[in-house]
């Protein structure tokens, strides 16, 4: 009774895993019967928030699907910095361009909170590829997208002045109030914690926003959409 227990559990987690890769736009090229072959050769990976996936630099050996939870990617300059490039929840799919070309992995990817993956070794997915074809042509086109958005961020880096990055990041929340740790913010801008604290401090002195424990609050909104605009200087 107990190995028939397991073997449903099994199966129960093998048919989500699948759907879950029915949702990602790569591998809902793929036939029903290739996705839960996908899932069935794969295995689950948990990490604690704050650990690493993977770093940059290491060996390309396996995708994951992201189950629950949420991953930072991060990319780090030859100056040492850190740049914050995305993040990706439920549903994501991740490491599959390592996996196409063999090469090492381009980015860091790290738990922001307890993340459950399910890793699908990289011959897996190549011999599943070769199989269907039409899955390894969205693959590409996701690649793409994926280099554009990277592109689109380091031209933002280069073009634009902390002050509007930081704006654009505290407007881009939507409501009035962006309950995010300075940390966070320096990360998604491409800054340090120290020089986003001074400009978030100088912004409230002129009455632009409130800092608290709730985050920072948008009191002038015109303002930051003037230093938007205006790419005001550091």
């Amino acid at each position: 009774m107990a190995v028939e227990s397991d073997r449903r559990e099994a199966d129960k987690r093998e048919a989500e895993v699948a759907a879950m890769l029915a949702t990602a736009e790569v591998f809902a090229a793929l036939s029903d019967g290739a996705r839960l072959a996908l899932a069935r050769a794969g295995r689950p990976h948990g990490l604690e928030a704050g650990r690493e996936l993977c770093a940059q630099g290491d060996a390309s050996d396996a995708a994951y699907v992201v189950l629950s939870g949420e991953l930072e990617v991060l990319s780090t300059t030859a100056e040492g910095r850190e740049v914050w490039l995305a993040a990706l929840g439920p549903g994501a799919i991740v490491g599959e361009m390592g996996v196409l070309d063999g090469g090492p992995r381009s980015a860091h990817m790290r738990a922001v909170r307890r993340t459950s993956l399910w890793r699908i070794g990289r011959e897996t997915v190549l011999e599943t590829l070769k199989a269907e074809p039409a899955a390894a042509i969205a693959l590409l086109a996701e690649m793409t997208r994926r280099l554009r958005r990277t592109d689109l961020a380091l031209h933002e880096m280069a073009v634009r002045g902390l002050g509007a990055r930081l704006a654009r990041l505290l407007i881009a929340a939507g409501g009035s109030t962006l309950a995010m740790p300075q940390g966070e913010m320096a990360r998604q801008i491409g800054a340090s914690r120290e020089k986003v604290n001074r400009k978030l401090a100088a912004w409230r002195d002129e009455g632009w926003v409130e800092m608290g424990a709730y985050g920072v609050r948008i009191i002038d909104r015109g303002a930051l959409l003037k230093v938007v605009g205006g790419d005001a200087p550091l």
